[in-house]
């Protein structure tokens, strides 16, 4: 169930008996057909314990099961829409910045601190993003927001990508993610974030990045 895009804004699904799709609380823009937008208890394919992860981490993002037959446009906030197609493998992505994504996928939480150890820990609290991250695994499309337009960098072995962990939105492939500072730890002190901190991410796949650091 692919999304298209409509122009870097919304973009449009094609919503078909006996499939589902999740979406962000507020997503929708408008809908044609015999459509139903229900509140998900239970945070898609990954079931309870996906959504109490989801919880833990502070991410516990409203999602709404979009059922039925007809078309459905989505949108959210003005940020710009970017569109991913997953043949198998996993994504990585902030909880917040997820729009919509297939139903078919399966939906978990990765502790950023298992890949990046305990700079993985850092970059949760000193970036103010998650120390969590939600994966979506499996054959299907998913649909993410940013600020600015996005841009996907390939990683490739031996040819490391460091990205400003504000500006990351998401990745994907056999990658392994850790936090460095580019200053030291006295020069940090009332910098907050910025180019005080890069995240490495080393291995075979992509990350996307957008073009503002600004949050949503």
């Amino acid at each position: 169930m692919p999304f298209r895009e409509i122009n870097s804004k919304m973009v449009e699904a094609q919503v078909a008996p006996g499939q589902t799709l999740y979406s962000q609380r507020g997503a929708m823009l408008a809908y044609r057909g015999e459509v139903t937008f229900t509140p998900n208890i239970q945070g898609g394919q990954g079931g309870v314990m996906s959504m109490i992860g989801r919880r833990v981490a502070n991410e516990a993002t409203p999602l709404m099961t979009v059922q039925g037959s007809g078309t459905v446009m989505f949108g959210h906030g003005g940020h710009h829409i970017q569109v991913i197609e997953l043949a198998g493998d996993t994504l990585y992505v902030e909880a917040d910045r997820l729009l919509a994504f297939d139903g078919s996928l399966t939906q978990g939480t990765m502790f950023m601190g298992s890949q990046g150890g305990v700079m993985g820990m850092v970059r949760g609290q000193v970036t103010g993003q998650g120390l969590f991250t939600t994966t979506l695994k499996g054959h299907g499309s998913v649909a993410v927001m940013a600020h600015g337009g996005v841009i996907e960098l390939p990683i490739t072995p031996g040819r490391p990508v460091h990205v400003d962990p504000q500006a990351y939105v998401a990745h994907h492939g056999d990658v392994r993610n850790k936090l460095s500072t580019a200053l030291g730890w006295r020069d940090m002190v009332g910098r907050g974030s910025g180019e005080a901190f890069q995240l490495e991410l080393s291995g075979s796949g992509a990350v996307y990045v957008q073009a503002s650091e600004e949050k949503l």
